[in-house]
């Protein structure tokens, strides 16, 4: 990418050439791209015609595939990661700083999700008989769960040990059901058995992404960061090594067809990409987080030009979570009311998408991709913003966010 220039971005400070800045360097770029390719999957959901599943290998075409295929990095890459700036913060953190920290931040997450996520993000109403547990929520209890460990002093390669362990024998679980727990079905289902549970009268909660194998992303991640105590050369091929390995798994596991995913594939790329995400499978953390780790060896350790405005995006990945769902789904309730004079659909009590819609709602890939450009270009200056308010503020909120 060549020399880009950009009067915002003289709100990003210089970069050293430091051991510490170039590393946050790498890490909020890889961090910076999958958000933007995240941000493209939410516009797709919100404007898109979703009347064909864009992984049904019968239906599917190759542009609509990968449209919806790369933002199945983003999740993995966005969890991982938030691991390793855990093990980063643990450099200038006593344990009991840090334990407090992600502890707090964790449960203010949870918060986040039922609340702003849930009401102003996917739903667009405060009917509560039905929420969702996505990705912050699962971050923020993974984060929690991770603060407990730093609390009671368990060493970095060994949380690391054990998030590895979960994301190759979890599914080894597949067959169990909450019902087989007795009174504590309730903790399996937010763990691994992902189904709608009734938690008080009226009120349905669905664990869309199931805790367990999502903590052990992030303990794996926090395992991780022990690379960035290495000296750059021997940290990049390492780095190399373990995305090569785990890509090279992925496709010789997934090759046998056995262990690994409970949706075997029978024939063509599209089957054979085609993973469980909800829980996230063994298969599919290899086939995300193996490439992303590839990447990430290679990515430059200070940024320039162009890049630097990627790098913004990554260094303020919640604050433009918590803006860019209000911000494409009121797009939509606007688009819907001047074509049909109607969203009743976009603002569902259930939850979001069970009411009728119109058969024609939906632009094609290039409406698609056209939109979310222009949210971009919306959200980039109040990023920029928010950058410069952590940059020059001591303000103990702006770290929750």
């Amino acid at each position: 990418m060549g020399p880009m220039r950009h009067p915002l971005l003289a709100v990003l400070p210089a970069v050293r050439v430091s051991e510490k800045s170039k590393r946050l360097d790498s890490i909020d770029l890889l961090r910076g791209v999958v958000i933007l390719l995240m941000a493209l999957d939410h516009t797709r959901d919100f404007f898109g015609d979703l009347s064909v599943d864009p992984m049904d290998a019968a239906k599917t075409w190759p542009a609509l595939f990968v449209t919806r295929w790369i933002s199945h990095f983003c999740a993995p890459v966005f969890v991982f990661l938030a691991g390793t700036s855990a093990w980063l913060q643990a450099r200038r953190k006593t344990p009991e700083e840090l334990s407090y920290f992600l502890i707090s931040r964790g449960l203010w997450l949870v918060f986040l999700e039922l609340t702003w996520v849930r009401c102003f993000g996917w739903f667009f109403n405060f009917n509560y008989h039905f929420s969702v547990g996505q990705v912050i929520w699962a971050i923020g209890w993974s984060m929690a769960v991770l603060g407990l460990a730093v609390r009671w002093r368990m060493p970095a390669p060994v949380a690391g040990g054990i998030g590895v362990g979960v994301i190759f024998l979890h599914n080894l679980t597949d067959g169990l059901r909450a019902e087989q727990f007795g009174p504590m079905w309730w903790l399996w289902r937010v763990l691994h058995d992902r189904k709608n549970m009734e938690i008080a009268p009226g009120y349905v909660f669905f664990p869309q992404y199931p805790l367990l194998p999502w903590m052990a992303i992030l303990f794996a991640g926090y395992g991780f960061g022990m690379l960035y105590a290495m000296d750059d050369e021997r940290r990049r091929q390492l780095i190399l090594r373990l995305g090569v390995v785990a890509t090279g798994l992925f496709v010789t596991i997934r090759a046998f067809n056995g262990y690994g995913d409970p949706r075997p594939w029978a024939d063509g790329v599209y089957s054979f990409l085609n993973l469980s995400k909800y829980p996230p499978s063994l298969l599919f953390i290899l086939m995300t987080l193996g490439p992303a780790l590839a990447v990430l060896s290679r990515l430059p350790d200070t940024v320039s030009g162009g890049w630097r405005h990627v790098v913004m995006f990554g260094r303020v990945p919640l604050f433009f979570y918590l803006i860019h769902l209000p911000l494409i789904h009121g797009f939509a309730v606007l688009y819907a009311l001047w074509a049909y004079g109607n969203a009743d659909w976009l603002t569902d009590a259930p939850g979001w998408g069970r009411m009728a819609k119109p058969s024609d709602y939906g632009f094609g890939l290039a409406g698609v991709y056209a939109i979310w450009v222009a949210v971009l270009t919306l959200v980039y200056p109040l990023c920029v913003w928010f950058t410069r308010q952590k940059r020059t503020s001591s303000a103990v909120w702006l770290r929750y966010l």
